[in-house]
C-alpha cells in the first residue's frame, strides 16, 4: 500500500476497523487516523486500544454511510469488510465522496483462485465467483495487486480455532481433517488481492 500511496503526514481512514488492531500502525506515519466501525462493542475496543494516540479517532458508522465530510481523507483502506465485489456500489460511492482529489482507496479481500486458504475459501463459499469479483473491480476502474501471505500461529489449536471462525462448520471440519491427515502444522499460505484506485 505504501508503495502505491504513502500516508505519511496525511489523513488515513480505516473502514471496518474492528477492534482497532491496525490503527496504531497507521498512526505511526499519518497526520491523523479515523477508524469507522459499525459494531458498537468493537468500536469501544478500538477506542480503548488507541486512547493514548491523540491523532486517532474512532467513529461508529457503516461503509455505505461514512460519518465524515466530503473530501476529508487522503488514504482509505478496507480489509475484509463490506467491499466484496457486486453489491457494494453504495460503499464505493461513499469512498468517492470522502476521498480528496489525488487520494487513494484500497480494498483487501480473499483471492479464491490460489493458495491453501483460497481453496478452503472456495469450498466454504462456492457462491463467490472469483472471476465475477475481478470483473466487478476492473469495470469500476480498480487495479489488482495479488499478494501471497501466510497465517502463522503459536499452536495447531489456534489455527483450528481461526479456521472454524472463517469457514462454515461442515467445511471447516472437513478441511481441518484433511490438514491433520496431511501433517498439518501451524502455518497456512494465504493469497489476497489488494484492489486500489486513486481519485
Amino acid at each position: 500500500m505504501a508503495r502505491v500511496a504513502d500516508w505519511r503526514a496525511r489523513t488515513f481512514l480505516d473502514v471496518g476497523c474492528g477492534t482497532g488492531f491496525h490503527l496504531p500502525r497507521w498512526a505511526e506515519r499519518a497526520a491523523s487516523v479515523v477508524g469507522v466501525e459499525p459494531h458498537p462493542p468493537l468500536a469501544a475496543l478500538a477506542r480503548r486500544r488507541t486512547r493514548r494516540l491523540p491523532h486517532v479517532t474512532v467513529l461508529e458508522g457503516t461503509a455505505q454511510a461514512l460519518p465524515l465530510p466530503d473530501a476529508s481523507v487522503d488514504v482509505v483502506q478496507a480489509r475484509w469488510a463490506y467491499f466484496f465485489g457486486p453489491g457494494c456500489e453504495p460503499g464505493l460511492a461513499e469512498l468517492d465522496r470522502v476521498l480528496r482529489r489525488g487520494g487513494t482507496a484500497f480494498v483487501v479481500d480473499n483471492d479464491g483462485t490460489r493458495s491453501t486458504f483460497g481453496g478452503w475459501f472456495r469450498r466454504g463459499f462456492p457462491e463467490v465467483d472469483p472471476d465475477a469479483v475481478e470483473r466487478f473491480w476492473s469495470r469500476h476502474g480498480w487495479t489488482r495487486e495479488p499478494v501471497l501471505t501466510r497465517w502463522a500461529f503459536d499452536s495447531v489449536e489456534d489455527l483450528e480455532a481461526v479456521v472454524r471462525i472463517e469457514l462454515p462448520t461442515a467445511v471447516a471440519e472437513s478441511v481441518l481433517a484433511e490438514w491433520r491427515a496431511a501433517g498439518g502444522g501451524t502455518e497456512v499460505d494465504y493469497a489476497v488481492n489488494v484492489w486500489w484506485r486513486s481519485a
